[in-house]
């Protein structure tokens, strides 16, 4: 028995450690193929986030627009009383609400009441308007 195990110690010491090309060849195939299935995945995550974000935000700025309207009786989004001056849209909603985040907003006039507004956003190439007061959130241009 002793002679079989000193056999195997001499044979274990005499062997090259390593590894071959095909277990190295192995490991990156399995990495290759684990990438492969992580990478869309993230990107598709990435997109998920940006369309929930852009919605959030659109979202999040429909009370300053009311209490905008609220306050002044219209959506023309003026800083002064009299509506004589124009100023930024998004000055006047900030001036209510500091926390809102919308790429633009635009006071639609469909009469002369100044009755309608249309807010929108863009986060990562994914834009989403809400025409108001009583219009949802969707892809459709602002009119």
């Amino acid at each position: 028995m002793s002679s079989f195990i000193a056999k195997l110690q001499q044979r274990l010491r005499s062997e090259e450690s390593g590894f071959t090309l095909i277990e190295l060849l192995i490991v990156l195939v399995i990495i290759g193929i684990l990438l492969a299935i992580a990478v869309p995945s993230y990107l598709g995550f990435k997109d998920r986030a940006s369309k929930s974000a852009a919605q959030a935000n659109v979202r999040s700025a429909v009370p300053a627009v009311e209490a905008y309207y609220a306050d002044h009786g219209n959506y023309a989004f003026t800083l002064n009383p009299d509506n004589t001056a124009a100023s930024s849209t998004l000055g006047a909603l900030l001036a209510i609400d500091a926390g809102i985040k919308l790429t633009t907003v635009k006071a639609v006039t469909v009469t002369t009441a100044n009755d309608s507004y249309c807010i929108d956003n863009t986060q990562g190439g994914f834009s989403y308007h809400k025409s108001g007061p009583a219009g949802d959130i969707s892809t459709n241009a602002c009119p």
